[in-house]
């Protein structure tokens, strides 16, 4: 299942680890998943692999701000797919959380009761990707005494010492729900707000000082090509506690405003910007041959992002989920995660003259943050805004009421340079971090032609239908930084089968005889050179017809939507592409038939595509202009139609004749 969001932390994914120890029979199952148990529903998803009976989470808030939690689960297996869905997991923090309690059943099918305790549960760290953190999860897992029928049950007890006065939960997931609620017990003359997102308004029931939202009869999150992230698609609600007006919450830090956000962030952010003379020397050496400010920036934020990425997750419970390591350690080191990043640009730009301000921003999905509810726990990652003058024009500028021209940079990512922003940062809110002065505003999004794809296209068909090729590709911006990201992960013998599957995948039995890239980082630039031959490419009609299609590769990057119904809308990714294609034709042979000029035009993009003959040479030319916009489902057929007169053109065939 989509699961919940307690842990705070939204990149965090459970790993399932399967524990091969006996389980041992019991029958002291809880009267909650005997209750859950006895309920059989109806599932009409022919999908579901599993269905969630019941799924709660009480916590109770104590007057220092302690909080406790307790998680309960009851899901019926439905198919043998369905045994992963048979496993407890939970994430804690060893500085300041404690897993109290920590056990499941399993209720099979003939009656018998399978209890699992600590001989079945696995205790790890919570990611691989971290050097060190204080984070650890702990899983039991059923799946291997799973089968249909079967339900599985945990019950799991948390005591936390929590910094954010925030609990955020999520009610349904990729499995369909029968009932699922979140209840929150404040101290007297406390109060709970609750805030709902992608579902309906649900008022709470409040009993004395519990508050409880509950949900019911959710369908499962399915995938739809080109569909908003699970976040965006699931029912969740965050609900927020405060303590009466003028009394302390305690240890719990609460958040009317984006800008007591803001300050909150600085409190801990600003005092981490150091500087010494060897860091400051170091600036103004990356800088000495730069002979304007933007040069100035390009060259501190290449350093910036050549810093080894590694992430030391300590002191979370005192902010340091949010709080950078010092710029002097992290200049010293080496290495740091992304807000220690952001806050050594901004110490080495602060050494040169040059004002920055850290951003927090959700990674992944544009659309995730919501101005409505002001909370740091809405953002998992950091980046830069640096004070720039006109003199710098380049279109990840925003301006900021009171702190002007802002230039957006990320200096994790590698593959995007400055004067860019990744683009599944573009068009986010994110809070721009300046004490009482920061907000949240809404992220530049770079136009389609920042992110062009050009390709040109030489093609040689012979009598007998093969062909020779060779592609020249030119990408920039977001188009270079995918190709970027693909050139530099990968070996050189996965590159090259990259390509070629992508030019196979166009022209079958395509035989690669060169693959040149060339990377330009500085400039945000991507070129890639390719050579190919491809025999019988044309069909041959008893030597008298020969039958292609000019656009011999496909566009790397392609929307394919085929099915004529769609529950969630499109998300569409800026782009711009063009090409040409210079086909020369055979000796002895003429253009019989082409297709008709395409043009294509809706409020989303435009598309063209033409067939001429000139000189020996059939010349196909393409282009694409798509903007960044999220289309509703009811407009589904207006998008599918679109893409589907594209692809359409591109596969359209041409017939040559003997003379």
């Amino acid at each position: 299942m989509l699961r919940k969001i307690i842990s705070h932390t939204p990149a965090l994914i459970l790993l399932v680890l399967i524990c091969l120890v006996t389980a041992r029979a019991g029958d002291d199952v809880p009267a909650w998943l005997r209750q859950a148990a006895a309920n059989n529903p109806t599932v009409t998803d022919k999908d579901a692999k599993a269905v969630v009976l019941h799924d709660e989470t009480r916590v109770t808030v104590g007057d220092d701000g302690r909080v406790m939690t307790v998680t309960t689960q009851a899901v019926r297996i439905l198919s043998r797919e369905g045994r992963g869905e048979a496993v407890a997991a939970t994430v804690y923090n060893t500085e300041t959380e404690k897993v109290k309690e920590m056990q499941a059943w399993m209720i099979r099918p003939s009656g018998q009761v399978i209890k699992y305790g600590k001989d079945r549960m696995v205790d790890a760290i919570a990611s691989d990707d971290d050097i060190y953190d204080e984070a650890r999860r702990r899983v039991i897992s059923g799946r291997d005494d799973a089968e249909p029928g079967s339900v599985f049950g945990f019950e799991i007890v948390q005591e936390t010492k929590e910094v954010f006065s925030q609990f955020d939960w999520a009610f349904g997931g990729d499995q369909p729900v029968v009932a699922s609620r979140i209840s929150v017990t404040v101290p007297a003359g406390w109060r709970a707000e609750g805030t709902v997102f992608n579902h309906s308004k649900i008022e709470p029931a409040v009993s004395g000082s519990t508050y409880t939202w509950e949900a019911r009869d959710l369908e499962a999150i399915r995938h739809e090509p080109a569909s908003p992230s699970g976040a965006n698609l699931v029912a969740r609600i965050s609900v927020r506690v405060f303590p009466p007006a003028g009394r302390s919450a305690g240890m719990l830090r609460t958040f009317e405003t984006w800008p007591d956000v803001s300050r909150f962030i600085s409190e801990l952010s600003d005092p981490q910007v150091q500087l010494d003379d060897a860091l400051a020397g170091k600036a103004r050496e990356l800088i000495a041959e730069a002979k304007t400010e933007f040069e100035k920036i390009q060259a501190i934020g290449r350093y910036a992002q050549n810093i080894k990425y590694v992430s030391i997750q300590i002191g979370v419970g005192r902010g340091g989920g949010i709080r950078p390591h010092s710029s002097l350690e992290v200049f010293r080191k080496s290495y740091g995660d992304c807000k220690d990043k952001a806050n050594l640009m901004r110490a080495m730009l602060r050494a040169v003259g040059i004002t920055a301000y850290p951003v927090g921003i959700y990674s992944g999905d544009p659309t995730y943050v919501r101005a409505e509810l002001p909370s740091p726990n809405q953002f998992n990652h950091c980046i830069i805004a640096i004070k720039v003058s006109d003199a710098v024009q380049v279109p990840t500028i925003i301006t900021h009421p009171k702190l002007g021209r802002l230039m957006i940079f990320d200096p994790t990512d590698v593959y995007t340079p400055v004067g860019d922003l990744p683009w599944y940062l573009q068009g986010s809110q994110a809070l721009v971090v300046a004490g009482a002065d920061g907000d949240l505003l809404k992220m530049p999004v770079t136009p389609p032609e920042a992110n062009r794809l050009e390709r040109q296209s030489e093609v040689t068909l012979t009598p007998e239908g093969s062909i020779t090729a060779v592609v020249h590709e030119r990408a920039a911006g977001q188009s270079a930084a995918a190709f970027r990201h693909e050139f530099r992960r990968k070996s050189q013998p996965d590159y090259m089968k990259m390509i070629e599957r992508w030019v196979t995948s166009g022209a079958t039995g395509a035989k690669v005889i060169k693959v040149e890239p060339s990377d330009n980082n500085v400039e945000g630039k991507f070129g890639l050179d390719v050579e190919f031959t491809v025999p019988n490419y044309a069909q041959s009609m008893r030597g008298k017809l020969l039958v292609f299609k000019p656009a011999v590769v496909f566009r790397r990057e392609q929307v394919v939507l085929i099915e004529p119904k769609r529950k969630y809308p499109v998300v569409l990714k800026s782009e711009a592409y063009s090409e040409t294609v210079r086909v020369k034709l055979p000796e002895g042979f003429e253009v019989d038939e082409i297709p008709d000029a395409t043009r294509l035009d809706a409020p989303f993009g435009k598309y063209s595509a033409s067939w001429e003959v000139k000189e020996g040479y059939l010349i196909f030319t393409r282009s694409c202009v798509i903007q960044a916009t999220t289309i509703p489902a009811e407009q589904y057929l207006l998008v599918r139609v679109f893409f589907d007169r594209m692809r359409g053109a591109e596969l359209a065939p041409v017939v040559l004749a003997k003379k």
